[in-house]
Order: structure tokens, then sequence, then C-alpha cells
């Protein structure tokens, strides 16, 4: 849960700054206007241009966020006459003065010549960010390792050409995430870029077990030590990688395909369907020290690898048609987390702001933007604040927005 108490009249904003505080915003504010100045020296002076402030970012961020809560194709429309206008907020800053900030935003405006890292335009605000989401939560012992669903909005890719979706680029970027399957607080994220047809490209990570484990890595390097059990999907689980993490004390429980997985060091006689008919419920066990692989029956054959569970500890997989039926707890415990981020991903993954914009930097800070919007209002639901307002996602969503923009009052009411 939350690391800190916060006040019964906290705001949306006061959640939101523990991962994106005034000194983040300052620092975008001084990059921006930094890369603005730049940019004018070498292509010709903007006389339209006047530096930027910190009123007006927030304000930038606002209209950004607010259209992760009003879903359209463009930014822009709020300041249009048509469906998605939006008159209440258009007033605080005109269309001209935004597409002038959009041009020039930046929060790393000058390459250092030490700078090797594609991701050095953004690279020090997810560090801060991450510091900000390990400082404000401690997670509980079980989480996940996944790809959060960050696809393109359904409203837009319905009613959209087939030429206008042709036009939109692919994501040149694959984003993962260590998530608290108690409450759904990404603890972690690890973004993998596409970087031309190398061996760490993103082609190859569809491909190659090992550099899905790397990104398990990645991930689970902060958590060495803390007993976490972690829960993964067919691409990271494998034996070595699960040997490798016991080491540092994480356990883990995963699901197991001989397509997908890594399945070196594995019995193949477990990794063979048995040609006899089975009965659902029935499951073999093969162990290794503290390593069980478990293949488990139930309408076709899955395999579960894990080091968090003792095999022989009875489970249950309750059908709403079928009723009951028998496993071992790790299948239990898999399913009931794995359900679990199924409904994180079904409520928060449309609150992810719509701007697509091309440079790849920009779609990650705009999706870890998005993040810390969930994560704070998950922080919210777990505070007092939330028992006097009690606002859904949607409502704390349009509060920060108007926070933001300086509509409302958010120093403490009486």
């Amino acid at each position: 849960g939350p690391t800190r108490k916060m006040p019964l009249t906290a705001s949306a904003m006061d959640f939101f700054q523990l991962f994106v505080p005034d000194n983040v915003l300052k620092n975008m504010v001084v990059q921006t206007n930094m890369y603005a100045k730049k940019y004018q020296e070498r292509f010709g002076s903007d006389d339209a241009w006047i530096d930027v402030t910190l009123t007006e970012m927030k304000a930038f961020l606002g209209y950004m966020i607010s259209t992760s809560i009003h879903h359209c194709e463009s930014v822009l429309s709020i300041w249009s006459s048509g469906f998605y206008s939006n008159k209440s907020i258009a007033l605080i800053m005109t269309q001209s003065r935004f597409e002038k900030i959009l041009k020039y935003f930046h929060i790393v405006a000058f390459r250092s010549s030490q700078t090797t890292h594609s991701l050095y335009k953004i690279q020090p605000f997810l560090d801060s960010l991450q510091n900000g989401f390990d400082s404000a939560f401690r997670p509980s012992q079980a989480q996940v390792l996944h790809e959060p669903l960050i696809d393109e909005d359904p409203v837009f890719i319905a009613t959209c050409t087939e030429r206008e979706l042709r036009k939109r680029k692919k994501r040149k970027f694959s984003l993962w995430v260590r998530q608290c399957s108690s409450t759904g607080f990404i603890c972690q994220i690890y973004v993998h870029l596409k970087e031309g047809s190398g061996a760490d490209g993103l082609d190859a990570l569809k491909n190659k077990p090992q550099l899905h484990s790397m990104v398990a890595k990645s991930l689970c390097q902060n958590a060495s030590g803390k007993n976490y059990i972690i829960f993964t999907g067919p691409s990271i689980t494998s034996l070595n990688l699960f040997e490798e993490f016991e080491k540092q004390e994480i356990y883990c429980c995963g699901l197991l395909s001989t397509r997908k997985s890594d399945c070196t060091g594995l019995p193949p006689s477990m990794l063979n369907n048995s040609a006899t008919p089975q009965s659902r419920g029935q499951y073999r066990i093969r162990m290794k020290g503290n390593m069980s692989l478990i293949c488990w029956y139930n309408k076709g054959h899955f395999r579960f690898l894990t080091n968090a569970y003792s095999p022989v500890q009875q489970g249950v997989i309750i059908k709403r048609k079928s009723g009951e039926i028998p496993c071992p707890l790790a299948v239990e415990a898999f399913a009931a987390h794995l359900s679990y981020i199924c409904k994180y991903d079904d409520k928060y993954s449309k609150y992810f702001i719509s701007h697509k914009p091309n440079k790849t930097w920009q779609q990650v800070f705009w999706f870890a933007i998005s993040i810390a919007i969930n994560n704070a209002y998950i922080l919210y639901k777990m505070s007092e604040a939330y028992h006097v307002t009690r606002y859904s996602r949607a409502q704390f969503g349009e509060r920060l927005v108007k926070e933001l923009l300086g509509l409302e009052d958010t120093s403490p009411t009486h």
C-alpha cells in the first residue's frame, strides 16, 4: 500500500505530483525554452514564440491528459466547433499557442557527447518517475510481468478509414511493466526500442526468449532479497531464468508454452501430450530441487513452472458452468493473479492519452504519463481522501485536468 498518509483534503493534483512534481515540470519549461532557442538559431527566428511558463506547461499537460477522458482523433479537436470541442477549457490557451508549445516541447534539449542511449530525450523523466513509484508505494508479495494494453483507441479504429490506418505508424518500441497484482499499481516500467534490425531489436524480441529474459531481469533489478513471487507469461517463463531469480530470493510461477517458451533443461516427457484420454483436473508433476513442472489438463494441456508453491498443495478453479475443477495451488494462484491484471486492463487501459505523435520518445512520454495518472488514482482509492469525495477514474481525470488548467482551487477546504 501507500508509504505516506495523504490528508483528507488531498486533490487529484496532489496525488499526480507524487510522481510528476513541480521540479520535473520546471525542467520541462527550461528544456522547452532552450530547444526553441536552438531551433530558431538554426532555422530562423519565430516572432510568434514567447518563452513558455510553468503555468502554461501545466495547462499544456492538462490539454493532453483531457484526451484520455474524452477520446478524440486529435487534441486540436478541443478548439474545433465539432463534437469533440470543449469550450470550458479551450479559453485557457489559444490553439496557436498550444501548437507552438507542442512544436518545441522537450524534456532534454541537447544530446551530451557521452550519451549513447536512444531514449536520452526521455530517460531523466523515466528515472524520476521510477523514483516516485518506488518511494510512494510498497507492493504486495505477488507481482506480474507483462505488456499492458496500450493499443490505439478502439473508438478511433472503428471510425477511421483504411487509408488513415495505413498512415498511422506502428510503434517502434515495446513497453513492459512489473505490476502489483493485488492493487494493479505499476511498480516498474521497461521500454525496449526497435533500434534497427540488430540482435536486440524489437523484431528479435518477439522470437528470442533470451531477450524476454533480459526484459525480466531489468524489471526485477530492484526486487532481489524481498521474497517476491513473480508471475510470468509463456514468453518469459524459463528454467534458467527462474533458477537465476531464486538465487536472488525472487520466486516465480509461470505459464509454459512449448511454442513460445525457452524449454531448455526441461524433461521432454512432460512437454509431450499423453496419448491416453485424461479427465479434467488431472495433472502430472516432475521436480528438480525447489522447481516443479506441472502438466494440468482442462480441455487441453496447461504447463506451469514454479518454485513458489508446493506441488502437493491442492487448489481449485471455479467455473460458472462446470463447477469446481481440482488443480495444484500454483495453478489456482496463477489464474487468480492473471484475472486481476485482466480486470486492471479492462478498467484502466481506456484512460491512456489519445495523442499519438510520430516521435518515439514522445509516444513513450505520453504512455508513461498515463501510467502515472492510473497509479495516482490507485493511491487515491487507498487514501482517506477517497472516503470524502469518491471520484470514479473518469472524474479523477477531469479534476486533474481542471487543476492543471487552473480552473479548480486546490487549496485546502473547510
